[in-house]
């Protein structure tokens, strides 16, 4: 699992919403395929299950095709809480018990967050039997300053291109 994925491809704005981001990813689904890696299949987002007569709205539902698994997303705009955790174990579950066939292995879990402290995602994953992974994930709308001063300006690259 990589830790942080990095979403380059969304322009980053201070107000964004956990909504704004799904859809942002969704708008750029190749990009992100290409960030989770190999052999992901986008299933769709806002992923509606009934579960006991209740409605339940998963963020991001992949299938991959090398792991022969369904893969649960769920974004979090701020830092991780141990009750994530719990919410997706849930979701696990639920996509277990309705969507996975006898062939499919177990769901794979992961939760993206703005930032987590380790220890804290370390205790609240410790004793959840489900296969679940915490990753930090970054947005970024320019370049960081140190490597922004090496590279050249848009108009001395015109200048070179003349």
């Amino acid at each position: 699992m990589k830790d942080p994925y990095v979403f380059d491809f969304i322009s980053f704005r201070e107000d964004m919403l956990e909504r704004d981001i799904e859809q942002a990813l969704v708008r750029d689904v190749t990009k992100l395929l290409l960030e989770l890696g190999t052999g992901f299949a986008f299933l769709g987002n806002q992923y509606h299950l009934n579960v006991g007569g209740d409605d339940f709205y998963i963020d991001l539902l992949f299938y991959n095709l090398n792991l022969r698994c369904y893969v649960v997303i769920e974004l979090k705009t701020g830092d991780f809480k141990p009750e994530y955790a719990g919410q997706l174990n849930f979701y696990l579950s639920a996509v277990d018990g309705i969507l996975k066939k006898e062939q499919d292995n177990p769901s794979i879990g992961l939760l993206l967050c703005k930032s987590k402290n380790n220890v804290v995602a370390e205790y609240s994953l410790k004793d959840i039997s489900k296969p679940i992974g915490v990753s930090e994930y970054k947005i970024t709308s320019s370049l960081p300053d140190d490597l922004e001063k090496q590279l050249p300006s848009v108009e001395d690259i015109q200048k070179r291109i003349k």
